[in-house]
């Protein structure tokens, strides 16, 4: 399936605006909210769309997203009808509540999708399972699936629009237009640690409140080279942003991963320089580049007819999984 984008959306930007801005998503309806309890006594929200015993998927989503943005619903709405189930895991802090540490999310933080993961397993050892992550999502499926090796019982895994290379996605989100998506996403990332020091204030978790004050003043972060220094290293036990940004970028581990993965990435990417695209020889057997023209940040929309958008993406995951499963 040869990806074209729309004439009317022939333009990376476009392609990603319309994607996050523009897109009504579906309406799903048998959406069930499971709250897990972490080992490091925080919590998980899962939000599990379809019944029965069938195939499932597992979906992460991207950076200040959640089981509501786009093309996550773009997902459940296709496999529901498909009658797959799908799991969303809500990164912390995602779901519409602020977690209960300091500590939230980042790009190379594999333990909260392996913990889901073996809880699946333990409770339906004989359901087929699948992977999709998007964007951060995806970085950190690629790397948990090199981490873990032959490890994995997955029949598959796509990831979307990875920043294989943090450092220089960082730097690209620097430049350019895409110095907007730059200033929207670290507003984001601000709000969500106010909101979090408010939520720890208010149940009384004082060792977890001064971790975030021994943070300092946020106001002034303008990059993500800032903030991930700043706040992610600190709160996530990594030296530094450079510590951060080498141990946690996913196309290291490309070579080691032993299912069948599929990675769907346009050329145009404005998240990304074509540098970050890896070459076919750090690829494992099992994997499989799809470069396309065009597409966009997690946007890959195409169709004739303005009043009538097709999203490419969907089509095509869903399509390979079906096959696999």
């Amino acid at each position: 399936m040869q990806f074209k984008p729309a004439w009317w959306l022939n333009n990376p930007h476009l392609q990603t605006l319309y994607t996050n801005q523009v897109r009504k998503p579906p309406l799903v309806e048998n959406i069930n909210r499971e709250r897990l309890i972490t080992p490091d006594k925080d919590f998980l929200d899962l939000d599990w769309c379809g019944s029965g015993n069938g195939p499932l998927v597992i979906l992460l989503h991207g950076l200040t997203g959640s089981s509501q943005s786009g093309y996550i619903k773009g997902m459940q709405s296709i496999f529901l009808n498909q009658g797959i189930r799908t799991v969303t895991l809500n990164f912390r802090g995602c779901s519409g509540e602020p977690n209960d540490l300091a500590r939230g999310y980042h790009s190379g933080d594999t333990g909260d999708i392996n913990f889901i993961y073996q809880i699946i397993k333990q409770r339906e050892p004989e359901t087929p399972i699948a992977a999709i992550g998007f964007s951060l999502g995806g970085n950190v499926l690629l790397k948990w699936l090199g981490e873990q090796g032959d490890t994995l019982e997955l029949k598959a895994a796509v990831a979307v629009s990875v920043p294989f290379l943090l450092a220089e996605c960082a730097s690209k989100l620097d430049s350019g237009f895409s110095q907007n998506y730059r200033r929207y996403l670290i507003a984001e990332l601000i709000q969500y640690m106010a909101d979090k020091l408010k939520h720890l204030k208010h149940i009384g978790a004082t060792q977890e409140i001064q971790k975030i004050q021994k943070l300092g003043e946020l106001s002034h972060i303008k990059s993500f080279w800032q903030y991930d220094d700043q706040v992610v290293a600190k709160l996530h036990g990594f030296k530094n942003v450079h510590d951060y940004y080498q141990r946690s970028s996913s196309r290291q581990f490309l070579k080691h991963i032993r299912i069948p993965t599929l990675i769907l990435q346009a050329d145009d990417d404005p998240f990304m320089t074509p540098e970050v695209i890896p070459e076919p020889a750090e690829l494992s057997a099992q994997v499989k580049l799809e470069l396309t023209r065009g597409g966009g940040h997690v946007g890959f929309i195409t169709g004739k007819n303005p009043f009538n958008p097709e999203y490419w993406l969907e089509t095509r995951i869903s399509k390979y999984l079906k096959e696999i499963f």
